[in-house]
């Protein structure tokens, strides 16, 4: 191998705090923050969105999920009152 051209590649952990889960594995990924580990050593930490213990396919549960903020996004677009004019609408059918 070259020397000076590969990425460090180490023990990092992995959390994915919405499911109070952690797990110690290797990647190449950096990190600015550590944390110490079941071990008494202090690790890279790399903090996770969702997991296999989070996700919907793994644990059966539905789980709504709205991280990229596509409801404010489409009430920016449409208006906030969006909602209330179609169950004015279906109010009005009704009558």
């Amino acid at each position: 191998m070259k020397e000076g051209i590969h990425p460090k590649y180490r023990e990092v952990v992995f959390q994915d705090a919405s499911a109070n889960f952690a797990f110690l594995t290797r990647s190449t990924i950096d990190s600015k923050e550590t944390i110490v580990w079941e071990d008494g050593k202090s690790y890279p930490l790399v903090k996770l969105d969702i997991s296999s213990a989070s996700h919907p396919f793994f644990t059966g549960k539905m789980k709504y999920v709205d991280a990229t903020g596509r409801i404010d996004r489409f009430r920016k677009k449409f208006g906030s009152n969006y909602g209330n004019k179609a169950q004015a609408a279906d109010g009005e059918a009704k009558s």
